[in-house]
C-alpha cells in the first residue's frame, strides 16, 4: 500500500529545515509528542552533510482489536533516515525505512526535502507491507494512518519550533 504525507516548515531556508531533522532535542520532542511510553534517538552526521537518523519509540497500539492482538498493547516503531548530501538547490533525499519490530510489518520509500515558494515541503512517501497471508492487507489501512497521524503530529511540532 503506497503511502504518503507532507511536512510544510515555515521557512524558505531549507538548511533550517534540515537542521531540525538531524537535531536530537527536536526529535525527541516530536517523540513525546506521539504519545511514546519511550524512545531513543541516534543522529550521526556526516563529512559530505548527510546523516543517519534513527529513532526508536515504543507507543500504545491505538488499533482496532484485531489489530492488538496480532501486536500486543504497545508497538515499537524504529524509524531509519539516510541521509544524503544536499543537491546544489538545496534540495535533500533520504531512504526511509519503518518498520514495526516482532511484527512483519514494514513501510520503505524516500523523503524529498524541497523549496517550495515562501516554506520547504518534506515529502514522504513509501510502500507499506503487513506480510500476514489474508490479514496483511487489512491492517494496512491502518497502519498507514497511524503514520501519518505521526506525520501531522510532527508538522505541528515543526511549525511551533520553527515559528518561535
Amino acid at each position: 500500500m503506497m503511502v504518503s504525507g507532507e511536512i510544510t516548515y515555515p521557512t524558505q531556508d531549507p538548511d533550517r529545515a534540515y537542521d531540525l531533522l538531524v537535531d536530537r532535542a527536536y526529535r525527541e520532542e516530536v517523540c513525546r509528542a506521539t504519545g511514546a511510553l519511550t524512545h531513543d534517538v541516534s543522529i550521526e552526521t556526516y563529512d559530505d552533510g548527510g546523516a543517519s537518523v534513527t529513532v526508536s519509540r515504543v507507543l500504545p497500539a491505538s488499533a482496532s482489536d484485531a489489530v492488538k492482538r496480532l501486536v500486543g498493547e504497545t508497538v515499537k516503531v524504529v524509524q531509519t533516515e539516510e541521509w544524503h548530501a544536499p543537491g546544489d538547490s538545496g534540495t535533500r533525499n533520504a531512504d526511509l525505512v519503518i518498520e514495526i519490530m516482532g511484527q512483519p510489518a514494514t513501510m520503505k520509500g524516500s523523503i524529498e526535502l524541497r523549496s517550495s515558494g515562501t516554506s520547504v515541503v518534506q515529502a514522504i512517501t513509501g510502500d507499506l507491507k503487513v506480510s500476514v497471508p489474508f490479514f496483511g492487507k487489512k491492517i494496512e489501512p491502518e497502519i498507514a494512518d497511524a503514520i501519518l497521524a505521526a506525520i501531522a503530529v510532527e508538522q505541528r511540532v515543526a511549525t511551533y519550533r520553527l515559528s518561535r
